[in-house]
């Protein structure tokens, strides 16, 4: 793949408040992504004189002077690292929530009621609004794809936090914010390609605590090279793809044009779609005019390998769980010493943090050392969309960790200081978790004298807990496709690939 991609997550809702926290976020970003465009919130909580509480635009002056101080914030870090300044925009609700995009840090926002408004008043300006959560009803926050400019609008967000908008039948669901209603067709994304509409794909968090959490969707731009130029035009031009947790890298073209171009059809049109993912690939989807016509299938091509000698392989290691906190209100979150060594040698790791406070101390050939934090929330506090519809009122912190060594060799995690040892054969056959239930046992003894029980639920309920997920070799986790694309349906037809990994993630 001669372009690169670099990941980001474009939906990062910044209130008023929360403006003085800016430099963490920051950090944050950097630490977990290649570029980042902050998205400020202008919107509060307001009350009605009867008591009645709802969702209401700060006044004009409150939000342009917070705009340009978050603006002013980006323009002056100037470190290399990519941003763009952005806002949500809402709207009267008919035609749909989009973030605006600029591309000048000294631009300035606009809040007309409709989305044709909000077009024209921008007209002149380097920007673009990216819709998302379209899959709600449209007349509602939902997308209204009648009143779509494909100029000022290249892509969508396919996915976040929300869950997915793709179609209203899709695996995936859009339920976190009950109060948003079910999921109807009509505002799909499938429902605007069927309309013969041009939109790209991206897949970003709509998170209100921080930016980049895992699993909450990232979205990559393939370039040629990286900077805030190259990074605005790919996505302007779609060459995007979304990601719903995992940083798959992603190769599709079509006679040689990268995804997102538009192209004079040839007699034979060839597809090719290279996927290198951070767990096992299930199959890839290809799509014709928003409809499933091929499937290729990865399932099947490598599980009955036998290996003998070294393996190249890929695991996560999810840390978390514990205390439930309706018992332990004030336990919220523990700090984890963890360390993976090996006899081989270690290829890559990638962080899937939910939140800020973890590092990773050192990364050696043979050795990675990590201070994980982990977090639990109250049920019923906070925003619904700090979490997703996976992961409710929890912030497990993972790593995927990629390593080559001996068949008949082991492993060892060391979890706070006690050594795991786990034989590479078995990590390829199975999971193995670990909890620290003696831990757990000595705290309700202190808490409340309860020592003894005739099951171990009390006991395993609330212990903290590691996950080292099953291992899969280097042959399941990239998967290339080649072929000859249907024949055309229509005058212009779209074509777009769907990866489905074994564990639900897609891309």
């Amino acid at each position: 793949m001669k372009h690169k991609v670099y990941f980001s997550d474009y939906h990062s809702n910044i209130h008023s408040n929360q403006l003085d926290d800016i430099d963490r976020w920051y950090d944050f970003a950097r630490d977990m992504l290649d570029f980042w465009a902050p998205v400020y919130y202008p919107f509060f909580v307001n009350e009605s004189p009867s008591g009645f509480h709802f969702e209401d635009t700060y006044p004009q002056e409150q939000y342009d002077a917070d705009f340009a101080r978050m603006s002013r914030y980006l323009k002056e870090k100037d470190d290399g690292f990519v941003t763009f300044p952005a806002y949500e925009w809402q709207g009267n609700g008919a035609d749909g929530d989009h973030n605006v995009f600029f591309k000048s840090y000294d631009s300035r926002m606009k809040m007309p009621l409709t989305y044709r408004e909000l077009v024209e008043q921008l007209r002149d300006v380097e920007c673009y609004g990216i819709p998302h959560h379209t899959g709600y009803m449209p007349g509602h926050r939902g997308k209204n794809w009648a009143t779509h400019d494909e100029a000022f609008s290249p892509v969508t967000e396919i996915y976040s936090s929300h869950g997915c908008s793709e179609s209203s039948d899709c695996s995936i669901p859009l339920n976190v914010h009950i109060h948003m209603g079910p999921r109807t067709e009509q505002g799909t994304a499938l429902y605007a390609i069927k309309q013969g509409i041009k939109v790209g794909f991206i897949a970003s968090g709509d998170n209100h605590i921080c930016p980049a959490i895992a699993g909450n969707g990232f979205f990559g731009v393939v370039v040629d090279r990286y900077g805030r130029d190259e990074i605005y035009n790919a996505i302007r031009d779609r060459h995007t793809y979304a990601v719903t947790r995992g940083r798959m890298l992603l190769d599709y073209q079509i006679n040689g044009a990268i995804l997102g171009s538009e192209i004079p059809s040839q007699k034979k049109n060839r597809l090719y779609a290279e996927v290198t993912a951070g767990q096992a690939v299930d199959r890839i989807e290809l799509y014709q005019n928003g409809e499933v016509v091929k499937v290729y299938d990865h399932i099947g091509t490598y599980e009955r390998r036998q290996y003998t000698g070294p393996v190249t392989f890929k695991f996560e290691l999810e840390i978390g769980w514990g205390p439930d906190r309706r018992n332990f209100p004030d336990i919220y979150q523990k700090t984890w010493d963890i360390q993976v060594k090996t006899q081989g040698r270690i290829e890559s790791v990638e962080k899937l943090w939910t939140s800020p406070g973890s590092t990773i101390l050192e990364q050696s050939e043979t050795q990675l050392s990590m201070q994980v934090v982990s977090k639990k929330d109250l049920p019923g506090q906070g925003k619904l969309s700090q979490k997703n519809y996976l992961t409710p009122n929890i912030q497990n912190q993972s790593v995927i960790v990629e390593i080559t060594d001996d068949i008949h060799h082991s492993i060892e995690v060391w979890i706070d200081g006690v050594r795991h040892e786990i034989p590479v054969a078995q990590l390829l056959e199975q999971s193995m978790l670990f909890a620290q239930e003696e831990e757990v046992k000595q705290l309700l003894r202190e808490r409340f004298n309860f020592a003894d029980y005739y099951r171990e639920d009390p006991f395993w309920h609330n212990a903290y807990k590691v996950l080292v997920h099953r291992a899969y070799p280097k042959e399941a986790y990239p998967m290339t496709v080649e072929d000859i694309l249907p024949p055309l349906e229509r005058e212009e037809d779209s074509f777009f690939i769907k990866v489905l990994l074994k564990n639900g993630e897609a891309g």
